[in-house]
């Protein structure tokens, strides 16, 4: 086959994302060419993002002509890009590659595709990773233009040049941009003026990048893979090692915030304010974007969304709730992993909450303390304790689902009727 080799397409729906410009003209091409031997459904698809005015209209134009002579099924999305721009607070840019996104997203989801083809180069390639370099990016930014879920690449071993000899030896139309000659836009000065530059001063320095940050995706990758296995959930949150070396530590971390909801606000000085707990205390905290906390227990940091309600009081009797994420019982007939206690010796108005400030604890065989105390000692973390239930007269606490019963309940020669309290779901023995 001319230029690439399709056969990994074989049988698929593609949908070709089309600007009008050479690149992604000789992409449709390629697919349009070979569509029919591989048995390939091809569409396209292009987005007008209002930008350039008359000519964002003469490309539209241009793409619409083309699809309707080739007989290529397209889907034609439009937006208001600087406007979207002014009130999300990205630049043109930003905003125009999420705009695509989300139509190439669209077109997935409604089943018109098996995937959306971008027409992606080498050069382009070669240019993000200059671009992210000189913005100070991660290992993580230098994977550049990479296949996704449903997004594919197929020119992205094929260089610019490579690409136009097909176009011109194919006789393709295709209209050019004039603001990519615009050098006020970043990237069209690096491709117009630093990579020519650089290319001159070290030859096969565009190569030697795309090389560089493929093998930066492969390190990235292995340190994820790391990062993952260390992340160990924990009830409703999750707790790393504080021992861990940096690189796998700051991913982790950037894990856990994005998988407790965390997706855009976190940056590099919340990792940083996490490793701080490094040197401080069991027990100390940071607070991290949406909310979350980081706080140090142990050598691990876990990492949560503090749950501030509390359990409203309910009279203890024979019963069930649901509190914090876990189940709990009250009951006559024994649970697996039950205290059990002497019913009777419950004084009437005894209730079910959370724990106070001042309440007291006299546990099995122990003496009286606080229960902040007694949970310490536990080394159960303060945040932990919030989210366990207890029987409680007054400021007397009873029990401690999960954890211990007081002296004053205790079973003996004369309990007549024992009662057990429990976690249907073993939730707290977890914790």
């Amino acid at each position: 086959m001319d230029l690439v080799d399709l056969q990994s397409y074989r049988g698929m729906r593609v949908c070709v994302a089309v600007s009008g410009g050479v690149d992604s003209v000789t992409l449709l091409h390629l697919f349009h060419a070979n569509a029919e031997k591989l048995g390939i459904t091809l569409s396209a698809l292009t987005c007008e993002h209002g930008i350039r005015g008359e000519q964002s209209l003469r490309d539209l134009h241009f793409v619409e002509t083309l699809c309707g002579e080739w007989s290529i099924p397209l889907s034609v999305f439009r937006a208001d890009i600087p406007a979207r721009a002014k009130l999300s607070g990205r630049g043109l840019e930003e905003e125009g590659r999420a705009f695509r996104y989300t139509c190439f997203q669209e077109i997935l989801s409604a089943g018109k595709a098996d995937a959306v083809a971008t027409a992606h180069h080498k050069d382009d390639y070669a240019e993000t990773v200059l671009f992210r370099l000189a913005r100070g990016t991660s290992l993580a930014g230098l994977a550049a233009i990479r296949e996704r879920q449903g997004i594919i690449r197929p020119l992205l071993k094929v260089t610019r040049e490579q690409i136009e000899a097909y176009a011109a030896r194919h006789g393709l139309p295709f209209v050019t941009d004039e603001s990519n000659a615009d050098t006020r836009y970043t990237r069209n000065a690096i491709r117009n003026n630093v990579l020519p530059a650089l290319e001159q001063a070290v030859s096969g320095a565009s190569e030697h990048l795309v090389e560089f940050a493929l093998r930066a995706q492969e390190d990235e990758e292995y340190l994820q893979s790391l990062a993952l296995q260390s992340v160990k959930r924990d009830g409703a949150g999750y707790r790393i090692s504080l021992t861990l070396p940096r690189p796998v530590f700051s991913r982790a971390c950037l894990h856990v915030l994005r998988e407790l909801g965390c997706t855009h606000d976190y940056t590099g000085a919340n990792v940083r304010e996490i490793e701080k707990l490094k040197d401080l205390q069991s027990g100390r905290e940071v607070c991290l974007p949406g909310g979350l906390k980081a706080v140090r227990e142990g050598d691990a940091a876990y990492f949560y969304l503090p749950v501030f309600e509390a359990l409203a009081p309910m009279p203890f009797e024979a019963c069930e709730f649901s509190f914090g994420g876990a189940e709990y019982a009250v009951s006559f007939e024994k649970g697996e992993g039950a205290l059990r206690a002497d019913f009777h010796k419950f004084p009437q108005g005894a209730e079910i909450r959370t724990r106070r400030e001042g309440d007291m604890f006299t546990p099995f065989a122990g003496g009286k303390q606080t229960l902040k105390e007694y949970l310490t000692k536990k080394k159960i973390p303060a945040r932990a304790g919030k989210l366990i239930p207890v029987v409680a007269h007054g400021s007397e606490v009873l029990a401690v689902f999960g954890v211990e019963i007081s002296e004053r309940v205790k079973i003996t020669e004369t309990t007549e009727r024992a009662i057990y309290l429990f976690s249907t779901n073993k939730q707290r023995k977890e914790n």
